[in-house]
């Protein structure tokens, strides 16, 4: 069997379960997860994600919508440029 189809086999349920050993770093039983485990079961759980969810709600989702676009017009708005006077040379302008 490969890889692929090992995906296409996970239930929900299970993907929670690997979720959450990812997450505390032990299963459900109290073992704790070696990083090996961690690291298959993290690929595994993008894999299956990445073919059952909508973009939002997989791991590691960033949401850079309005806010990216909104965050560069305010910085851009609210920057000014600073001129360095030495003292005194203020004074003869």
């Amino acid at each position: 069997m490969d890889y692929q189809s090992l995906i296409d086999q996970l239930s929900p349920d299970i993907v929670a379960r690997l979720r959450q050993g990812i997450e505390t770093g032990r299963w459900p039983d109290g073992q704790t997860v070696t990083p090996e485990q961690r690291e298959h079961s993290l690929r595994a759980v993008i894999a299956w994600e990445q073919e059952h969810l909508p973009e939002e709600q997989r791991v590691g989702f960033i949401d850079k919508g309005s806010k990216a676009g909104a965050s560069a017009k305010s910085q851009s708005q609210t920057e000014q440029q600073l001129r360095w006077v030495s003292q005194g040379e203020g004074d003869k302008q």
